[in-house]
């Protein structure tokens, strides 16, 4: 025998029972989340677009905004795009929104607001991907066709104990599903991946089905994790009569186009102390964030804008994150 860590033995899982246990554990320990409360489609289709490569955590606050803003397919359509990038505006990933809406407006113009039933119906509407497709059509319609998210994709690695991708893991997830709650176990799955198949230190003594699982553990990484570059930003903060300067980005710009943001500040002046200072990070940059209190002089792009209608405006996250933590929005 070889030396070194052996290679563990892939075992057969009998569906049956595999889907006994992880639809009880599921039923009582899934997280209550506003878009499980129902199957409304239009609720569901937002939730899974909100949570691409967010957190439920940070979607939480903003999907209860949103629904409130814009309750139905009809509303989000007639909306102008600026009140929904508003409407967004701290999630992120701002194409996503933008997206959104299109759908919301095809929805409305060529199929009168009704949703679509089926995943290849839905992956004709903008922002659509194969992944949202199947999870909206089978949570809302109970379509069985199985998911793969990164949290699907974490769990059938571990519980095949090798390394599976592109259409064979698609396949084993449709081999997989429960047919009589389509719904239900893709959502168990991805809530076993969420709280308890950590992709670092999985709980694998609270997992209902690792009696299946060929891994029991860490399946090691063959992936290459892009290190996090580090940048110092400085932005001014200029607060006069009841209004905050803020400059427009270019709708042109590649990122965040027609956003609102702080003017920043080419250089930090050492003698200044900073009003605030925070942490931010997108993808592979994280930031540490200088807000000057000062008096800025005249710019053609600058806008002086109410604070009461700051809610309302699309701004950066970033600048929304700045806004709230000097109290100047809630």
């Amino acid at each position: 025998m070889t030396s070194g860590a052996r290679k563990p033995a892939t075992k057969k899982i009998p569906v049956g029972r595999f889907h006994r246990d992880l639809l009880c554990w599921f039923d009582q320990h899934k997280r209550d989340l506003p878009w499980r409360r129902n199957r409304d489609p239009y609720r569901v289709w937002l939730s899974e677009i909100m949570l691409q490569q967010t957190r439920v955590a940070a979607v939480l606050e903003h999907y209860q905004r949103f629904v409130r803003r814009f309750p139905t397919v009809e509303r989000l359509a007639a909306a102008r795009e600026s009140s929904v990038l508003a409407a967004w505006s701290g999630l992120g990933y701002y194409r996503r929104a933008r997206m959104l809406h299109a759908a919301a407006k095809k929805i409305v113009r060529e199929r009168s607001g009704k949703l679509p039933t089926d995943a290849a119906q839905w992956r004709t509407l903008p922002g659509i991907g194969r992944y949202t497709a199947a999870a909206i059509a089978s949570i809302a319609f109970n379509q069985p066709v199985g998911v793969v998210d990164g949290n699907v994709e974490r769990v059938l690695q571990r519980l095949l104990g090798k390394r599976v991708d592109g259409e064979r893991l698609w396949k084993t997830a449709d081999g997989l599903l429960c047919h009589e709650r389509p719904g239900d176990f893709n959502q168990a799955l991805m809530e076993l991946g969420a709280t308890l198949c950590l992709p670092r230190r999985p709980k694998c003594l609270l997992c209902p089905v690792s009696e299946w699982c060929a891994t029991r553990g860490e399946l090691r990484s063959t992936r290459q994790i892009a290190p996090q570059n580090k940048r110092a930003i400085h932005y001014a903060l200029d607060c006069r009569n009841g209004s905050v300067s803020l400059i427009k980005r270019d709708q042109t710009a590649t990122l965040m186009p027609g956003m609102w943001e702080l003017p920043e500040l080419p250089a930090a002046n050492e003698s200044i102390k900073p009003l605030l200072t925070l942490r931010h990070s997108i993808t592979v940059t994280d930031f540490v964030v200088r807000v000057v209190q000062c008096e800025l002089p005249e710019r053609a792009d600058g806008h002086w804008i109410p604070r009461s209608r700051l809610e309302r405006l699309p701004l950066t996250g970033l600048t929304r994150k700045i806004l709230r933590a000097a109290k100047v929005i809630k």
